[in-house]
């Protein structure tokens, strides 16, 4: 009964037009935080590195082969780099300064030998899923990271000899050999592979296990930085890009098509989010608006009711239930076309090379809560205050 005498007849044209707004709203509000997750977390577990973290190194120019530039990295040009707004971190990446060699050590594969150049990077730059990544003098073996076109080359000498090829899972059984040495002595390290990166064209070892074998067998020449590992801000990878070109420093250039691609992409969902945020609110204030105006033009029916004895709390609930069941469908449609949305979007993003994790985040669900809970609050808020102000 209060319902038919409190919302019929009325002219619900603001209420549509806010129902429209909402749904808008909602729809790219759940979508934005959607794909600013994925796309944020896209590269992640690939490789060892973290998002948006490049390893750079001085362009070889002729000026630099008649040695009239330096390739190497002194400790103030590290810190320039570093005191930019959009770096997040700069650290060296470590070379051997001693002979190393790499061969196999196990009765599973046929033996081969290289000599080979090593390289170490801070540990909280790594991504790689294991507790093994740490050495000391006596431990069984040196964990590595193995360069994938390392093994690929590997295999193709299996195959060549006629022997069956090595799957990432098998290598990481096989037993490995360092041979370190200089032209006073020379040892023999046990060595496993606990990861593959496609970002590096070294074996990457511990820190602990570099400076063992620049301790104990450089060769004597001074330690030169070659290369550097950038970590950038999120959203800002084109900055980073200016900076490597403006100090002629260079990457590979898939380490910077994912960085730019996802800068691009995330940069347009957060536009995306922005305007979906102010569509929600401003839908969320026109709504409230329609109530205000509703209890208005009903101040006479909302007065004779409170004067025949109905309680001011379901002429209260009644408000409050009819616009939070509005705001739910609307909400319960935007997340519905938001699926049809994510379908779409999935298969196009695959289908121009980004292949972003497909399930659902948790957290444009909990958005969507958040703002039903938000309107509902000022929803009850609204009616209550409106109510209390006819007596």
């Amino acid at each position: 009964m209060l319902n038919k005498l409190l919302f019929k007849n009325q002219d619900k044209k603001q209420l549509i037009i806010a129902i429209i707004g909402a749904f808008m709203g909602i729809t790219f509000l759940i979508t934005s935080i959607h794909y600013i997750i994925k796309v944020n977390d896209f590269g992640k577990g690939v490789d060892v590195f973290g998002p948006n973290t490049i390893i750079v190194q001085k362009k070889v120019t002729n000026a630099s082969s008649l040695n009239l530039t330096k390739t190497d990295f002194s400790n103030k040009e590290l810190q320039k780099i570093k005191n930019e707004s959009f770096i997040v971190d700069v650290q060296p990446v470590i070379s051997n300064n001693f002979d190393v060699s790499f061969e196999t050590s196990d009765s599973l594969v046929p033996y081969f030998r290289t000599d080979v150049f090593i390289q170490t990077v801070d540990q909280k730059f790594l991504g790689v899923q294991t507790d093994q990544w740490h050495w000391k003098e006596g431990d069984d073996f040196v964990p590595m990271i193995m360069p994938r076109e390392f093994l690929v080359m590997l295999n193709t000498f299996m195959c060549a000899s006629g022997i069956p090829q090595i799957s990432d899972e098998l290598a990481k059984e096989v037993k490995f050999k360092f041979k370190i040495w200089n032209g006073k002595g020379m040892e023999r390290v046990n060595a496993r592979i606990v990861g593959f990166t496609n970002e590096v064209s070294s074996l990457l070892v511990p820190a602990s296990f570099m400076k063992f074998g620049n301790d104990k067998y450089s060769d004597g020449t001074e330690q030169k930085i070659t290369q550097i590992i950038i970590a950038g801000k999120e959203s800002e990878f084109g900055l980073v890009e200016d900076l490597l070109n403006k100090k002629g420093l260079e990457t590979k250039n898939a380490q910077m098509i994912v960085g730019r691609l996802k800068s691009v992409v995330g940069t347009l969902f957060i536009v995306v989010l922005g305007i979906s945020i102010i569509a929600v609110l401003a839908s969320g204030l026109v709504l409230i608006q329609y109530m205000q105006l509703l209890m208005s033009r009903n101040s006479y029916e909302v007065r004779t009711l409170l004067r025949l004895g109905y309680n001011p709390t379901d002429i209260i609930k009644s408000f409050f239930y009819y616009f939070i069941k509005i705001f739910g469908i609307v909400a319960s449609l935007g997340l519905l076309v938001f699926f049809v949305f994510k379908y779409f979007l999935d298969e196009m993003f695959a289908s121009g090379g980004l292949y972003i994790d497909t399930e659902m985040t948790y957290f444009s669900i909990i958005s969507l809560l958040i703002s039903y809970t938000i309107f509902a609050l000022a929803s009850f808020n609204t009616a209550k205050r409106g109510i209390f102000k006819q007596f």
